[in-house]
């Protein structure tokens, strides 16, 4: 099955699960961006940053929302520990083909970006050609997991479940497919920090400073692993949504990245 880029969103079904999606342009010259949301995330809630960002790069921009988020059809739950590795080896790749690009661009938030990352180090797809990866955890770390119990609490005393709602079919599963997995015991012990010992395209990391699900150390464990050249970018005045908390910075870091990767498969292979 293959997206009809001229309807600009629709579904597509993977793994008999109907995923919503939608797209921004249409792919011509270049490489597709395609959005890897959050883990409270959907196509809806990256709001105006798709438009934004096929503005800033020239590129056709596509997102989709997981299972269990947006209007896709609920997930399996209780989600596994391991849920990231499976949406990036066992959906990923059909999402990609459906695309139909020859180049993308994999640009994730949060567990999106991890699960971009995942999909580099562990999926041989020469489609594959660079990295954007927005708040990536590759490890569990004490501060992440006291906000996502914070999480947790507020989604029991306030309105949230309600907030969500707007965007989400089913909040409360959303929510908790999410909320279980990593305040499940066995999390404390997570780390896919070996795919990045597989990475073999360029990456873009953007992290807040005041990111309050994981410190720089996220950031410099795929710095010094990756094989690949790794440019990093730590945003001042910015928590976990660079996206939105420094949205022109972000453009500008990702039009940049983009347009060098765009110059580089221009030229062609070194000769030998």
């Amino acid at each position: 099955m293959s997206i009809d880029w001229g309807k600009g969103e629709g579904r597509l079904r993977v793994g008999g699960k109907d995923l919503e999606w939608a797209s921004w342009g249409t792919p011509a010259v270049g490489p597709v961006i395609v959005l890897l949301h959050e883990g409270l995330g959907c196509v809806a809630l990256w709001r105006d940053v798709p438009a934004q960002i096929a503005k800033a790069t020239g590129c056709a921009v596509f997102a989709y929302s997981r299972a269990g988020y947006g209007q896709s059809d609920p997930a399996d739950l209780p989600r596994p520990i391991d849920y990231m590795t499976r949406e990036a080896v066992d959906v990923l790749p059909h999402i990609l083909d459906a695309i139909g690009a020859r180049q993308v661009i994999l640009m994730g938030h949060s567990d999106g970006a991890t699960i971009a990352a995942e999909y580099a180090g562990r999926v041989a797809d020469a489609r594959v050609r660079g990295l954007i990866l927005m708040a990536p955890h590759v490890f569990t770390e004490p501060l992440g997991l006291r906000e996502i119990e914070r999480a947790r609490d507020a989604f029991a005393t306030s309105d949230m479940a309600a907030r969500m709602g707007k965007y989400h079919r089913d909040p409360v599963a959303s929510f908790r497919g999410w909320n279980d997995a990593w305040l499940n015991p066995a999390f404390k012990a997570w780390n896919v920090a070996d795919v990045i010992d597989y990475l073999r395209v360029p990456a873009l990391v953007i992290q807040g400073e005041q990111d309050q699900y994981g410190t720089r150390a996220q950031v410099d464990e795929i710095a010094e692993r990756s094989y690949a050249p790794v440019e990093v970018l730590m945003l001042d005045g910015c928590r976990h949504s660079p996206q939105f908390d420094q949205p022109q910075r972000v453009q500008e870091a990702v039009a940049a990245f983009t347009a060098r990767l765009i110059r580089i498969e221009a030229a062609g292979p070194v000769p030998s």
